[in-house]
């Protein structure tokens, strides 16, 4: 039989998440002898995978990169988890979207009021655009389970990956679900 497959992705966020996940401390010991962590904003793989069994997506849907990245995730993945508020809700990534879309913003910003070149700073492959308004990971992709916090704590972290790697999906009452 072969081992799980897991993948943690990074969108628009802070990192929180993965630091988080990083506070399993010895744990992540069990978990390289139980499952492949083939995708990852801590190991240096430059694709993401296909046949991927457990994905944890960190972060909100901020820019078309990010949207690419989550339609990705999903055609690769038997489950795609939320991982952490921003991913859940939007969060702290999403306080722009009162404001509108960011074009505007950077149009007055660097257009409008240059010191230098006058026009949005624009780069294929270096600077993606943002999208008008930013959207939790279930807004542009289906989503099999969430998993709130921000950072979730180390401990529901681990509990959600076990029970995944038991075939099940994380508890989803009491503490499980905190925000914050």
């Amino acid at each position: 039989m072969s081992r799980p497959r897991l993948a943690t992705v990074w969108l628009g966020g802070c990192s929180g998440c993965h630091m988080s996940f990083l506070d399993m401390d010895e744990w992540l010991f069990d978990l390289a002898a139980a499952a492949d962590v083939v995708y990852s904003p801590i190991a240096d793989v430059k694709a993401f995978p296909g046949d991927v069994d457990v994905t944890l997506v960190e972060g909100a849907v901020a820019n078309e990169d990010n949207e690419e990245l989550a339609r990705q995730v999903r055609a690769n993945s038997r489950l795609v988890i939320s991982f952490g508020d921003c991913a859940v809700s939007g969060n702290v990534t999403a306080m722009r979207n009162p404001l509108g879309d960011p074009l505007a913003i950077l149009e007055r910003i660097y257009v409008e009021a240059p010191e230098r070149d006058a026009q949005v700073p624009a780069a294929d492959g270096i600077v993606p655009p943002l999208l008008p308004q930013v959207r939790p990971l279930h807004k542009v992709i289906p989503v099999d389970a969430y998993l709130p916090g921000c950072p979730p704590p180390a401990d529901r972290i681990r509990a959600a990956i076990e029970a995944l790697l038991e075939g099940s999906l994380p508890p989803n009452r009491g503490e499980a679900i905190r925000f914050g």
